[in-house]
């Protein structure tokens, strides 16, 4: 990060802070690039024996006064004081709360906030669009992935990268389209990357906290009899969990009432593109059609099996 960016985004962070603190955040997680742009600093070794400092609420976190005997600095991920519903388990968080309507218009409401929110200045500054989302308020089916990455970002709408069109693909599989189903993101906005950088970066588990009444409220309006869950992150923001979708996937687990099915990102498909791993994710999501009581055909169940497509 050259000198400027390194000013602009530790003015972001520290404007960022200030908003969080008036709302009663007291933590948050900093990744390497917030790190490296706030700087660390060396704590003076006190006159008594040697005690460790206090993290304070607007700086960053002093590094231990050296000992006689070196000790090696802890691994562990550095926070920053913010607060305490950033540090709520996932089961806590409230929905967003909209006014009586049709579904459709209490939708409506949900993407007008998104689209003004600026509860993460750096992620608002940084984005083109606001992704709240798309599809059939009355869906029986509803996908949940993790953020808008470029080409969502540039677009305005869900799943539309490479990521998206095996989506599609996997949908009209199950003799379903996009209208059809809702398809949604935890993250509305797409988390921000230093310039040129290519690729995306996961969200901050206070990011996808901050943001995470958008889709329980679009949950709570749908209303759908199943949710796939799609990836590990999606997982561990609505389940609050920090196990291996590995371990998770293919088995339905209760969200708040509601069946959901964590399988593998579609993403995680196109870098590991072998019929076992494609067949992992066709039986996830045969098992959301038999509980949708939706019809399979000899065709459907033999995909990636050989006798299939």
């Amino acid at each position: 990060m050259n000198p400027d960016s390194k000013i602009r985004f530790r003015e972001a962070l520290g404007r960022y802070v200030e908003i969080l603190k008036r709302e009663g955040v007291s933590q948050v997680p900093l990744d390497r690039r917030a790190r490296q742009a706030l700087g660390r600093r060396r704590a003076p070794a006190p006159a008594a024996a040697p005690a460790p400092r206090p993290v304070r609420e607007s700086g960053p976190v002093p590094s231990p006064a050296k000992a006689s005997t070196p000790v090696s600095a802890p691994k562990a991920a550095v926070t920053m004081p913010l607060s305490a519903e950033a540090d709520a388990p996932a089961a806590a968080i409230a929905p967003e709360p909209v006014p009586a309507g049709s579904k459709a218009e209490r939708l409506a409401v949900i993407s007008a906030r998104a689209r003004e929110c600026q509860r993460c200045p750096h992620l608002a500054a940084f984005r083109t669009n606001v992704v709240v989302g798309e599809g059939n308020p009355d869906a029986k089916l509803m996908f949940v992935g993790e953020a808008p990455g470029a080409d969502e970002d540039k677009s305005g709408r869900p799943f539309v990268g490479r990521a998206g069109q095996l989506l599609n693909k996997m949908i009209e599989a199950m003799g379903l389209t996009r209208e059809d189903v809702y398809i949604g993101n935890i993250l509305k906005c797409r988390p921000d990357m230093p310039a040129g950088a290519p690729g995306n970066r996961k969200p901050t588990p206070a990011e996808m906290k901050t943001c995470m009444p958008y889709i329980l409220a679009q949950i709570e309006i749908i209303e759908p009899t199943v949710i796939v869950a799609l990836g590990a992150t999606a997982l561990e923001s609505l389940l609050d969990t920090k196990l291996p979708i590995s371990k998770l996937r293919g088995k339905f687990v209760d969200f708040r009432g509601i069946q959901m099915m964590p399988t593998f990102h579609p993403s995680y498909l196109l870098h590991n593109p072998t019929n076992e791993t494609k067949r992992k994710v066709w039986e996830d999501l045969l098992q959301v059609m038999e509980t949708l009581k939706m019809p399979i055909n000899e065709k459907q169940r033999g995909f990636f099996l050989g006798a299939g497509r």
